[in-house]
């Protein structure tokens, strides 16, 4: 799910994902390591599927494990949130990694925009 930065490390994928959450990165750690048995909680499936682009398959794959491990816990089938396409003109970095990172934290400001308009709309 995040980038492999072996044991007791903290992948750069973290650092994204903790954001989209609005957790901190030893978060993201503690439920994406095996060594800790912490459950992921159940209202960041849809953000950790958006986040860390997981296909189709992989998504059932993880529903599956997670209905397993955690019976009851989803109550509901999960559902895709509907979205919408926004296009937002960004400056050319002139360099690859900056501007996919740059892109990254467009997509990640947009998924904490929706969920700030939701909890007080």
């Amino acid at each position: 799910m995040t980038d492999d930065a072996g044991e007791g490390t903290r992948g750069p994928g973290d650092s994204n994902l903790a954001a989209a959450l609005g957790k901190n990165r030893s978060f993201v750690t503690q439920i994406t390591n095996p060594a800790y048995l912490v459950p992921i909680p159940a209202k960041h499936v849809s953000i950790i599927f958006e986040i860390c682009h997981l296909s189709g398959a992989e998504r059932a794959a993880f529903l599956e494990a997670y209905g397993r491990a955690h019976p009851g816990r989803l109550r509901a089938p999960h559902r895709e949130a509907r979205t919408r396409t926004v296009t937002v003109t960004v400056p050319d970095l002139g360099d690859d990694k900056k501007n996919r990172a740059l892109e990254q934290l467009v997509v990640d400001f947009a998924a904490q925009l929706a969920r700030y308009a939701e909890s007080v709309g």
